[in-house]
């Protein structure tokens, strides 16, 4: 039983959800116009039956039914004509009802507002067409106007009593509350969607302008920036280290780029994995790479970069069968607030570089 109900649902949805012949064309904006027809089925029908049950004449019924039979012929040319047409042909109908509406059953049951409905239809159903728009504003107001001075002390031709009016107005409440609701959910959606993709898509031009793209680490720039940032906040200062791989030119020449890649990543994974909370690892360039040390002196740093250095050295890096193990050396340097973070850079990579002369995978502080 569920299994058909099921059935039953989906082939509704997709009925109305089917897109029409025109090519180029928004599927959105005919699903909207769908859902608001068969709105209107529903309301002419509570229409008819209030005016048959309430008003006990014949006209009324007559009216809601000759509607009633215009919109299902708009709904079936839905899927044979263009969106455009198809709208037109809508805005046609509603107006056509309200002024009906308005001359038979009077101003004070509100039909006059689906004017607004129109209005906000219209505004999410083409892109640009600015000048359109405007001029539909213009003429929906003005025919609200009009209605107004024609109707709103006029006798209607169906006289109905307030409790019937008050039904109607109702009605008509619900119903363009409903319509509306639907249009702007629909349209808000789609457009929190492409918002939240742009957002997205933003994000990761950002985290691929900040990152480099073999290793996965911040790249120099993104370096530099986050040492700025943590000096900003910081009044401890911090350390920083330089440090390369060792022989990784004959790590190359032995085994191929590929081999040589993949020694980066080896070590780069150590480095997220050791680097927690501020701390913070960046490739440096080529084989080399920058390790911060927010709010630490240079015995902490060195008591964390010794850990590393170790994890380093034990670590296999195993590509196609082959197994190699590196070592790298570390330059270490406490921040110094006379030379700044290029003294400091400076400092850290003159002590690599004298790390290497004295046999390499060490730490020079």
């Amino acid at each position: 039983m569920n299994e058909v109900k099921n059935s039953m649902i989906k082939n509704i949805v997709n009925f109305i959800g089917k897109d029409t012949s025109s090519k180029n064309e928004s599927k959105k904006v005919i699903v909207i116009i769908r859902i608001l027809i068969i709105s209107c089925f529903f309301y002419f029908t509570a229409n008819a039956i209030l005016c048959n049950s309430a008003f006990g004449n014949m006209r009324g019924l007559v009216l809601y039914g000759i509607f009633l039979l215009l919109f299902v012929c708009i709904f079936a040319i839905s899927y044979y004509f263009s969106t455009k047409v198809t709208l037109w042909w809508f805005n046609a109908g509603m107006i056509a009802w309200i002024l009906s509406s308005v001359h038979y059953f009077g101003w004070d049951i509100g039909v006059q507002h689906f004017l607004l409905l129109l209005l906000v239809l219209y505004f999410f159903s083409s892109y640009k067409h600015y000048a359109s728009k405007i001029l539909f504003a213009a003429g929906m107001c003005a025919l609200r106007i009009v209605l107004f001075y024609l109707y709103h002390k006029s006798t209607p031709v169906l006289e109905i009593s307030s409790m019937e009016g008050s039904a109607l107005q109702i009605l008509n409440t619900i119903t363009i509350f409903f319509c509306i609701s639907v249009i702007a959910f629909i349209c808000s959606k789609d457009s929190q969607e492409l918002e939240g993709k742009l957002v997205e898509y933003n994000n990761q031009l950002q985290r691929q302008a900040n990152t480099d793209a073999l290793t996965g680490l911040f790249n120099r720039r993104k370096a530099m920036t986050y040492i700025e940032e943590v000096l900003r906040h910081s009044e401890k200062g911090f350390s920083l280290c330089i440090c390369d791989i060792d022989f990784f030119k004959k790590v190359n020449d032995n085994y191929g780029h590929n081999f040589g890649d993949r020694v980066l990543e080896k070590v780069s994974a150590v480095f997220r994995e050791e680097m927690q909370g501020k701390d913070m690892a960046a490739r440096w360039g080529g084989e080399e790479f920058l390790l911060l040390f927010p709010d630490r002196n240079g015995d902490e740093a060195y008591i964390r970069l010794e850990q590393i250095r170790k994890r380093i050295k034990d670590t296999v890096v195993e590509l196609n069968g082959q197994k190699v193990r590196v070592t790298m050396t570390y330059g270490l340097a406490e921040y110094d607030f006379a030379g700044g973070i290029d003294g400091t850079i400076k400092e850290a990579d003159e002590k690599l570089y004298m790390g290497k002369e004295k046999g390499r995978d060490i730490i020079i502080f």
